[in-house]
């Protein structure tokens, strides 16, 4: 049977690795050899457990979307992600990294962010542990996410704005980066999706695994079965989907589908399908699909959604996509415009744009009525309304 977890170096087959600066090895290989023995010890396992319970407010709901379900000739579950403390999947990982890196002796959190959902989660646990924060955000975003800006700073982060390239997620993560170098002593970077060198993929899916758990478990209790026939989700660099499918992935039985940001089309330019386009190169130390030019520079993505617009994905979903065990779907602007519309007035939930990527993935299956569906609602739409406003009276949409 066919595995499609990490192995020891870091690598999901092709893809994966760590390729770091010199200065950094000691950071990443005092994080290799931490993390999996401070995730298993029963201590934290303790803490993490409870924060999630009692702070984020797990279970998140697996709900049955009986007006959507209409639709689309099948039985639709949403797994609840939006309902989390600060609105997202992001703080499940938030939280694990940070814990992790108190336990490590480290003083200092800095994190990328694109969307700024991952920054307000990183914020968020700062402030709960005291810990200082520095999020990096592209000056893009920091416009078009004015209101997560807010956010963290009340938090008490310091939000450093980056005019590099298209001042978007990458750069960001550039930033990050560079800080990192300077400061590797006593810093902590809070990776946000399973992407950069390992063991970061590794660690924020085992994070986020969470998700599946509960899928499982929730299934059973609404179906009398622990897994569905379907399992949607967005991906960008792939955290909420690396969640979502963990404890499926060597499961035969469910189909998994990926939707990533077509923007304004795979032919036009103006796209983060990384998956359709990428070729294999390095980015933030991780070997995977990169979106580069012939000579190998990396080319500027483009997505409506600040949270995908990403040129890399995480090595596991590269692979996935490789072997053929996820089938990757690419999900332009306005037709996740017009899916986070169609949930919006069917069941009164306003998704976030990067989830409305999964759920404009819903036209471009055909589904059997018997078919058990789960989506994740990878955040809610707060965030995004101000872009929901600029086209909700756009004819060519609606």
């Amino acid at each position: 049977m066919k595995t499609y977890q990490v192995n020891q170096e870091g690598f999901y087959g092709d893809f994966g690795g760590a390729y770091i600066p010199e200065i950094l090895h000691r950071c990443v290989e005092e994080l290799r050899n931490a993390y999996r023995k401070v995730l298993a010890d029963e201590g934290f396992q303790k803490e993490y457990d409870a924060l999630l319970k009692d702070y984020v407010g797990r279970p998140s709901p697996l709900y049955l979307a009986q007006r959507l379900s209409e639709k689309y000739g099948c039985k639709i579950y949403l797994k609840r992600e939006d309902l989390n403390h600060t609105g997202a999947h992001k703080i499940n990982n938030a939280i694990g990294q940070v814990l992790l890196a108190r336990r490590m002796g480290k003083k200092r959190i800095i994190a990328e962010t694109g969307a700024g959902q991952h920054g307000v989660a990183t914020a968020t646990v700062c402030a709960l542990m005291g810990m200082e924060c520095v999020v990096y955000m592209g000056k893009t975003d920091v416009e078009r996410q004015r209101v997560n800006v807010e956010r963290m700073q009340m938090l008490g982060a310091r939000v450093e704005a980056v005019t590099s390239g298209n001042m978007t997620l990458k750069d960001a993560t550039n930033e990050a980066i560079r800080d990192w170098c300077c400061h590797p002593a006593d810093t902590y970077y809070v990776i946000g999706s399973t992407v950069g060198p390992h063991p970061y993929p590794d660690m924020v899916a085992r994070l986020q695994s969470v998700i599946s758990k509960e899928i499982k478990k929730q299934l059973m209790e609404h179906e009398g079965r622990d897994y569905p026939d379907y399992l949607m989700a967005c991906v960008g660099g792939g955290s909420n989907a690396a969640g979502t499918i963990y404890h499926y992935l060597d499961d035969e039985r469910v189909k998994i589908i990926l939707a990533e940001a077509g923007g304004k089309g795979v032919e036009t330019g103006l796209s983060a399908a990384t998956i359709q386009l990428g070729r294999l190169g390095i980015i933030h130390g991780s070997k995977t699909l990169v979106m580069q030019d012939e000579d190998g520079q990396i080319l500027e993505p483009y997505s409506v959604s600040a949270g995908l617009d990403y040129p890399g994905i995480g090595p596991m979903h590269a692979n996935l996509a490789a072997q053929k065990r996820a089938t990757v779907l690419a999900v332009n602007d306005d037709e996740a415009l017009w899916a986070a519309f169609e949930l919006t007035r069917l069941e009164g939930i306003i998704p976030a744009l990067e989830s409305a990527h999964a759920l404009g993935a819903l036209e471009k299956v055909k589904f059997q009525p018997s078919d058990i569906v789960v989506l994740t609602v990878s955040g809610r739409g707060d965030k995004d309304i101000d872009t929901y406003l600029k086209y909700k009276n756009n004819p060519e949409i609606f």
